[in-house]
């Protein structure tokens, strides 16, 4: 199986090094993305949108099925969005969506419009920034690695509105790994349930699919850092799932 591997915020293709040894030796082939605007902390990001990111995985998902078959999208935080835009573009040749600590966002939802532009772009902010659920296991070395790695985010990825087209979108089926358990919440999964029953409009698009799952992943917003060889096997036993 083609897996097509879309990194979250501030991170390029290289996020998924210590994820893909399990999909590939399984026999899968990895397509790990490094998206428009994010391919040097001098790249040019001036203009480069939510858009963007999405036709650019469009794109490779395309090329992957000329010959016919799908492909398995994972998509990390904001790149699970984008993943979502994709699949909503491209219905038919998705076979799965993996969602990691993300989810399907609503229609003209931003990806998130209150972290702070610099300069027209978003870099990496100060870790207060975050909330501590977000940094769980993020040690102070893998903080400094990541700080490191980052390259600043093209300010329309976050601001930009959702698209949506197609309903058959909902047809794909999908995995969300719930990592952050939050107060009052026993898992994270428990989490996302409990805001489904209550209707809240942030999950209104992940109620709405047909064929959904939620696993848990007890870690921090990072799991391919934290727990990257634990998140490995849980897309592998979705694609297994989905190749059955």
């Amino acid at each position: 199986m083609d897996i097509v591997m879309i990194p979250g915020a501030w991170l390029d293709a290289s996020a998924w090094d210590d994820v893909r040894p399990v999909l590939e030796a399984a026999g899968h082939t990895v397509h790990a993305l490094t998206l428009p605007g994010k391919e040097s902390p001098d790249a040019d990001r001036s203009g480069v949108g939510l858009e963007d990111h999405v036709d650019a995985v469009v794109e490779v998902v395309d090329r992957l099925t000329t010959g016919g078959g799908q492909v398995v999208l994972v998509g990390h935080s904001a790149g699970g969005t984008i993943a979502f835009a994709a699949s909503d573009r491209r219905p038919d040749l998705v076979a799965r969506v993996v969602y990691v600590d993300a989810g399907p966002s609503p229609e003209g939802s931003a990806v998130n419009d209150e972290v702070p532009v610099v300069d027209g772009e978003v870099p990496l902010p100060a870790w207060e920034f975050f909330e501590e659920p977000d940094l769980q296991d993020l040690d102070d070395t893998l903080r400094e690695q990541f700080r490191a790695w980052a390259v600043p985010e093209p300010r329309g990825v976050f601001l930009d509105p959702l698209r949506l087209t197609d309903e058959r979108r909902r047809d794909v089926p999908s995995t969300i790994i719930a990592c952050e358990t939050y107060p009052g919440f026993e898992t994270a999964s428990a989490m996302y349930r409990t805001f489904i029953e209550q209707g809240a409009p942030f999950v209104a698009e992940l109620a709405s699919l047909r064929d959904y799952e939620l696993v848990d992943l007890p870690t921090g917003h990072w799991p391919m850092f934290t727990r990257p060889a634990e998140l490995g096997e849980i897309i592998l036993a979705a694609v297994d799932k989905t190749a059955a």
